[in-house]
């Protein structure tokens, strides 16, 4: 019989919630019998010895930045695939900001045919955002309807990935997109009162000289929005959230059960203003890293499900972009083939998070975000998933990167936790 045995493996499904030693086989791209102990003929068979490895679901982002099409020196379509696959991503959310952006219907078939184009297997499913706005500016509607009645591309939804400061504008996105069952997502975010800050207000920031940001240039523009979803009810995605106080208040609205979901990003929840004054410029982020007490209320706000998921946003620079003084540094880091690395020896390690509480905010919440089938190590179900080992100790180095970029804080910096093998039998 062809195809591939793992041989005791932890199987880590939160689809099941199961976490448990198993026999895995795989054929014809699915998964086959599964069981504690599995006696069957081997012959023309792949063996993996999996003692001590991790078989999860695919991991889903929900939103990158893609350099291209318009930036291919920060980094191709191609590079960001392999690193997603080397990251044990399987399906990544590409916001619309590429040049030309993603805001109309040839736009994006562009960006799926260049996709295409790879060959190369396994590759992840890329799922474009349309944008709300021409151009992603905010300014004016791009031809929702139109973009809404895409059959044959697979969208993540509606977005800009760029905070819409027009209120009337938004009121109207709201209510016009509330009748295309397509997710729609929002960033909280009012540059007004964000003004030419670097860092979030505080202690922290003043003592290291960075200009601060206001909680409330995140809490105003979110308050704003929750009040648009009340009076509506349209479902919304908020992005990108980044402080204590918006915590209690999507923990309030969902209380009252207003229709929303949300997501922080990897970087939030590993670090704080406290690393910032390094002026490591890569860890100059939009919206700055949280002040420690932000941080640990992400960190509760993810195992216990009122922050939804986790996003990894990655976002390519060159060299020569990222390698100037903190305060010039555009915002963003790479960190498609680093999140699940980085979060599992963080929090699943030391036992701050369990395995199944990581993979539901990586994998299976994304899904429903997405109003997506979840990806699942199930008899019969089409393999979408990784092999990871959580003790591999690498170094994170151009040769051992897909990206050519390398804007992140753990450039030359070791990681224990490594992606083995990625499946990405995608069928939605």
């Amino acid at each position: 019989m062809a195809g591939t045995l793992l041989r005791q493996v932890r199987v880590v499904d939160p689809a099941s919630q199961m976490d448990q030693i198993q026999d895995v086989l795989i054929t014809d791209g699915r998964f086959g019998a599964i069981a504690p102990t599995l006696d069957i003929d081997t012959e023309g068979m792949e063996v993996i010895d999996g003692t001590g490895q991790v078989l999860a679901p695919g991991l889903i982002d929900l939103y990158s930045h893609s350099g291209e099409p318009g930036n291919e020196s920060r980094e191709t379509l191609a590079a960001l695939m392999a690193g997603a696959i080397a990251g044990g991503f399987t399906r990544v959310g590409i916001l619309p900001d590429t040049a030309p952006a993603l805001d109309n219907p040839g736009a994006l078939r562009r960006l799926v045919d260049i996709a295409g184009e790879f060959d190369e297997l396994p590759q992840p499913l890329l799922l474009p955002w349309a944008a709300l706005t021409q151009g992603a500016h905010g300014e004016h509607m791009t031809e929702l309807a139109e973009l809404a009645s895409l059959q044959t591309l697979a969208l993540a939804g509606f977005a800009d990935g760029q905070p819409i400061a027009n209120r009337v504008l938004l009121r109207r996105l709201l209510e016009y997109t509330r009748s295309f069952n397509r997710p729609m997502a929002l960033w909280p975010c009012d540059r007004a009162l964000a003004g030419n800050g670097m860092a979030r207000e505080g202690p922290l920031a003043l003592m290291g000289g960075l200009p601060g940001v206001l909680v409330a240039a995140e809490t105003v523009a979110l308050a704003s929005l929750l009040e648009l979803v009340r009076e509506l009810e349209t479902p919304v995605h908020l992005m990108r959230i980044s402080t204590a106080r918006s915590i209690d208040l999507i923990d309030q609205a969902k209380a009252e059960g207003l229709p929303i979901t949300a997501s922080t990003t990897w970087m939030h929840l590993l670090f704080s203003t406290q690393e910032a004054l390094s002026y490591d410029p890569n860890l100059r982020l939009d919206p700055p890293l949280g002040n420690p007490a932000d941080q640990e209320a992400l960190i509760e706000a993810v195992k216990f499900g009122v922050i939804d998921a986790i996003a990894v946003d990655h976002s390519p620079y060159t060299y020569e972009e990222k390698t100037v003084a903190f305060g010039d540094a555009p915002p963003g880091v790479i960190g498609l083939e680093l999140a699940c690395a980085g979060l599992w020896q963080r929090f699943v390690t030391p036992g701050t998070w369990t395995a199944l509480e990581l993979l539901q905010a990586l994998s299976d919440r994304p899904a429903q975000i997405l109003a997506q089938p979840a990806p699942k190590i199930a008899e019969s179900a089409p393999v979408e998933a990784f092999l990871f080992d959580p003790g591999q100790v690498w170094t994170v180095k151009p040769t051992t990167l897909r990206s050519p970029a390398s804007n992140t804080p753990f450039f030359q910096q070791m990681l224990q936790g490594k992606v083995l093998q990625t499946w990405s039998n995608i069928i939605i």
